[in-house]
């Protein structure tokens, strides 16, 4: 499939939002207001509003204003909007690409790749990070210093389940509490979201792309992170990991250095400020030394 230049295309319709979003993080009165909207007990009244029958009302008026074709899913109709959020596609709809070397994406999403430099930090939207605090301390943390962090970066239009981008052997979930902030990208410029965010993450002992960690981040009104398998276990490319409920949200892969290579059109947009839109199950890059693999 071909990737295609998004931006911000994700929030493209939705101008009314991003000035909320600004006005909320931009302004002392807002940000006064974010501070109840950002808890965890808020994303969960959220997701209980949003899991009862009434809520199925809003299900036709959201696939027609985002476009969303339900003749892939397995079902066409939901008991509530989150039973439609978390819908199933059929088999094939999203081709898994089969070969080896091809480094693929776990979901559909606005994908950006980031250098994590010598020192473990990088920068997101000019919010500088580093490693060790997007793990909240964990050690694990030098294991990806010099590597690539994979961000890829759901809109509440997309596809929120996901799968595992390699054969391997996972470790135990860990649990990070945090808050709820939205993941859109002006809520990016002035709060450090993916160390503030709730998030789980797993490491992967692949044989062809090295020791990967992926990590999932919460957002507004995701009150939850649904993993499948919170314990160590054989995994292979293309199995359902979990999913998100409803929201935007996050998922976060760090790859160690020398070992996965992004193509060359992602490569580009990055360092131009664009996310590429990609799907679920498509390369997205390649083991080094492999088909334009440095």
């Amino acid at each position: 499939m071909e990737l295609e230049k998004s931006g911000r295309q994700c929030e493209h319709a939705m101008s009314g939002q991003d000035a909320l979003i600004s006005w909320l993080y931009g302004h002392a009165a807002g940000r006064m207001l974010l501070r109840p909207l950002v808890s965890p007990w808020f994303s969960r009244a959220g997701g209980w509003l949003l899991n009862t029958r009434l809520s199925a009302l809003a299900v036709q008026p959201y696939v027609r204003a985002n476009q969303i074709d339900l003749s892939v899913c397995k079902k066409q109709e939901f008991r509530s909007f989150n039973d439609f959020f978390t819908r199933e596609l059929i088999p094939g709809a999203r081709p898994v690409d089969g070969r080896p070397e091809a480094w693929i994406s776990p979901c559909d999403a606005r994908l950006t790749v980031f250098p994590i430099s010598r020192e473990g930090s990088f920068a997101v939207k000019h919010t500088p990070y580093t490693v060790e605090s997007l793990l909240d301390g964990s050690d694990l943390a030098e294991h990806y210093i010099g590597g690539t962090l994979w961000m890829y970066r759901l809109c509440v239009d997309d596809y929120h389940r996901y799968i595992y981008p390699a054969d391997g052997v996972k470790s135990s979930n860990l649990h990070i509490p945090g808050v709820f902030h939205t993941v859109n990208p002006i809520a990016g410029e002035a709060e450090p979201i993916y160390k503030k965010n709730t998030r789980e993450y797993c490491v992967i002992r692949t044989e062809n792309f090295g020791t990967i960690l992926m990590m999932e981040v919460g957002a507004m009104l995701v009150g939850r992170i649904e993993n499948r398998e919170p314990s160590s276990a054989k995994v292979r490319r293309g199995q359902e990991k979990g999913n998100f409920a409803f929201g935007g949200s996050t998922i976060l892969i760090l790859s160690q250095p020398g070992r996965i290579a992004p193509s060359e059109a992602i490569m580009q947009n990055s360092r131009a400020g664009i996310e590429t839109r990609v799907r679920m199950g498509e390369a997205v890059g390649y083991a080094y030394g492999k088909e334009g693999g440095r």
